[in-house]
């Protein structure tokens, strides 16, 4: 007897659609068969989290839609933003896993190498992403954050973010001695891949570069195949106003 599919639904924590297809495409390599994916944005909100106050106004609109995902019966949700915009808060309101991208993807680094670097896209982010890795305990092992000084609407043009990240990256490796390369945005697809060649082309050894959307997404599905979920110690069930 086949088991059902497992439902996994991305939620984009962006007031926009705008980058629905590549960012399904970015999963396609990561997922199996067995599971279905979904894609839902916010419905209000800023269309892109880039400072601490994008942050805050679209955290309680991606909570609301994790409570109407989970109602919908989806087996896990992943939040498809680096900075893990609403992912503790959803914690404490669904019964389901909820993933974000720096947690997984900063100890992906970590199980690939001792000290690691993050490129980001601009000065926006930098502090606040230092003051991830504080917060998970991870910032003796941050060798950098680096940032890429490029604009969302910059995402567009591939080529151009592979080189401005290829730069920084080597930077990352010869100034700040970083031994792997953290993607600090989601929205950098096609990228991870085509840097670690680049990488290895000129240095002659090989740098990981983690994509933060396979490394989230992929942790996600582990943790719903092995039936795991927010622990109530940490996240205390919270109660949405209807």
């Amino acid at each position: 007897m086949s088991m059902p599919p497992i439902r996994i639904c991305v939620i984009a924590p962006a007031h926009s659609r705008t980058d629905t297809p590549p960012l399904l495409e970015a999963l396609r390599p990561v997922t199996p068969p067995d599971v279905l994916v979904d894609i839902r944005h916010i419905r209000e909100g800023s269309p892109c989290v880039e400072n601490r106050t994008d942050w805050q106004e679209n955290g309680m609109a991606v909570v609301r839609l994790a409570r109407e995902l989970a109602e919908e019966g989806y087996d896990g949700l992943w939040v498809a933003d680096f900075d893990m915009c609403g992912v503790e808060a959803a914690r404490e309101v669904v019964d389901i896993p909820v993933a974000g991208g720096f947690v997984p993807a900063v100890f992906t680094a970590l199980g690939l190498s001792g000290r690691f670097s993050i490129l980001t896209l601009s000065q926006s982010t930098v502090a606040m992403q230092r003051s991830h890795a504080r917060a998970y305990g991870v910032d003796g092992a941050l060798a950098s954050v680096r940032q890429l000084n490029c604009s969302p609407d910059d995402l567009n043009h591939t080529e151009l973010v592979v080189n401005k990240a290829l730069e920084q990256a080597l930077r990352a490796v010869k100034e700040d001695g970083a031994e792997a390369i953290v993607l600090g945005h989601t929205g950098l697809i096609q990228v991870a891949r085509r840097v670690s060649e680049l990488l290895e082309d000129i240095l002659g050894v090989y740098v990981p570069v983690i994509d933060p959307n396979q490394a989230g997404f992929g942790f996600l599905l582990a943790l719903t195949r092995m039936g795991l979920r927010p622990g109530r110690l940490t996240y205390t069930k919270v109660k949405l106003p209807s």
